[in-house]
């Protein structure tokens, strides 16, 4: 982390980047991504990207309001003690990581003591709609190597078979958003083994998901809306086979990376996922992105339109980010 004396200037930009196609999950549809952008000024430039998730109670001005109540000599080190886990965090983390590299002219995972990363294989997620239309989806995208099926409804057997069909040698893994009850799972979860599913992601609503220690878990179960940072770690026993990480929910890069320590030393498998967001959003993910089980970080993927400097994806998947865009 920068040091105590490294003062910076904080600018918050509001950019908007538009879908490909309007992104549907069972909490409801959107046709743009909106991020905050910050920019850290101080012997460089540094850079970072949240995206405010309602869900978690944040918005543009509440998490804009949090990095403006930042006092002026906030430091890296300081951080975690002036901002909780979340998008306000995370934007400014990243941005002092950045600046970090470029002020030591190396990369980032050099300054981290990493391996150098390599590409990684990302989910591409398949929006919630009627069976028909998630048919075609899975078809226009049956050649990539993992599909996410967003789910979340009382009638999504025929979603999953729509799907199935659409893509009949894919991967798949299914994201219920917190959408279903414990029976509805139960009675699903057959269905899943039988279509080839490898995992579950949220299949109960967080905070009323204790069902998932007393009902059979036939195949992986992980936790996104129920895991944030560490501190999420111990309620998530019994319950739950994997934890998605996502910067946005961790306060940044610094508290994702600790987290992906102690939940693979407590035996849980590790998925890094994302926000619909641009590629400077995702590319400190890439980082988590190594030798974890499964990735989604398609978010510039679903987009209309990206940054400048953007991320590189091909049949290798996701790559590291140049050191123009981040890092």
């Amino acid at each position: 982390m920068l040091g105590r004396s490294d003062i910076v200037q904080i600018e918050v930009t509001h950019d908007m980047f538009s879908l490909a196609q309007v992104f549907t999950i069972s909490r409801g549809a959107r046709r743009q991504a909106d991020v905050l952008t910050v920019t850290l000024h101080g012997g460089g430039v540094g850079r970072g990207e949240c995206v405010p998730y309602a869900r978690y109670g944040e918005t543009l001005d509440s998490v804009r309001a949090q990095i403006a109540g930042l006092p002026v000599d906030v430091t890296h080190a300081r951080l975690p003690d002036l901002l909780p886990a979340g998008a306000a965090r995370n934007a400014v983390d990243c941005a002092f990581w950045d600046l970090a590299a470029k002020r030591a002219g190396c990369r980032i995972w050099d300054l981290l003591d990493l391996p150098s990363p390599l590409p990684a294989v990302t989910a591409f997620t398949l929006s919630l709609d009627t069976p028909a239309a998630m048919q075609v989806q899975a078809a226009r995208h049956a050649a990539r190597p993992l599909l996410k099926i967003k789910l979340g409804t009382p009638d999504d057997m025929a979603r999953l078979e729509a799907v199935r069909r659409g893509a009949p040698d894919a991967r798949l893994i299914v994201d219920a958003n917190e959408g279903w009850t414990a029976e509805i799972y139960a009675d699903l979860a057959p269905h899943l083994i039988r279509l080839g599913v490898q995992m579950v992601e949220q299949p109960l609503p967080a905070g009323a998901d204790d069902m998932l220690g007393e009902i059979a878990r036939p195949l992986p179960v992980c936790a996104d809306e129920s895991c944030h940072d560490r501190a999420s770690l111990p309620a998530l026993v019994g319950k739950y086979d994997m934890v998605n990480i996502k910067l946005d929910k961790t306060g940044g890069l610094t508290e994702a990376l600790a987290l992906k320590v102690a939940a693979m030393a407590q035996g849980y498998g590790v998925m890094v996922g994302c926000m619909v967001g641009s590629s400077l959003a995702m590319a400190p993910a890439t980082l988590l992105a190594q030798g974890v089980a499964f990735t989604d970080l398609d978010g510039p993927l679903l987009l209309a339109e990206d940054r400048s400097e953007r991320l590189q994806f091909d049949q290798q998947g996701v790559h590291p980010p140049a050191a123009a865009l981040w890092g």
